[in-house]
């Protein structure tokens, strides 16, 4: 699927992108931002945060960044120009509690509470709550439960 896509890319053709939903992160208003990783140096490119340090302004979609874009990592370690070929969709398989950095992993599951292990995180149930936040009476009493929607994908 990612040589389609990349291929697509750079014969600039309308072909349209299928995306999965592990590959996808949500912005505060709900909406779907995909999110890309550099084969060479695993370096992840956000829309979300952009890249102002290189001119390129938080919001900006990954098909949007000009054709002489380049990794930044690899090119300022001297791997070579990693172009926007270089870079698949992002699967994240780790989760990150936002208010104890909790780390949700897909492989492990959490057995001992029923959910078997290599459970997709988009499979849990609306109600899941972190196992960490739910145990803490403080951090319920102050912010309320933390559910799916507290977590985030990690960049790793």
């Amino acid at each position: 699927m990612a040589k389609a896509v990349v291929k697509a890319k750079m014969t600039r053709s309308p072909a349209k992108k299928v995306t999965t939903s592990k590959a996808k992160a949500k912005k505060a208003n709900g909406t779907v931002v995909t999110r890309y990783k550099c084969r060479m140096c695993g370096y992840v490119y956000s829309p979300l945060r952009g890249e102002p340090h290189n001119g390129i302004p938080a919001g900006t979609e990954f098909d949007d960044l000009p054709d002489t874009y380049v990794c930044p990592l690899c090119g300022f370690q001297g791997k070579g120009k990693i172009g926007k070929w270089g870079f698949d969709e992002l699967h994240p398989t780790k989760y990150i509690c936002s208010m104890c950095n909790y780390i949700y992993d897909e492989a492990r599951g959490e057995p001992h509470r029923g959910i078997r292990p290599g459970t997709k995180f988009d499979d849990l149930p609306d109600n899941y709550r972190c196992p960490v936040c739910a145990l803490d009476p403080k951090i319920s009493k102050s912010f309320g439960d933390v559910h799916k929607q507290g977590f985030s994908p990690l960049d790793i």
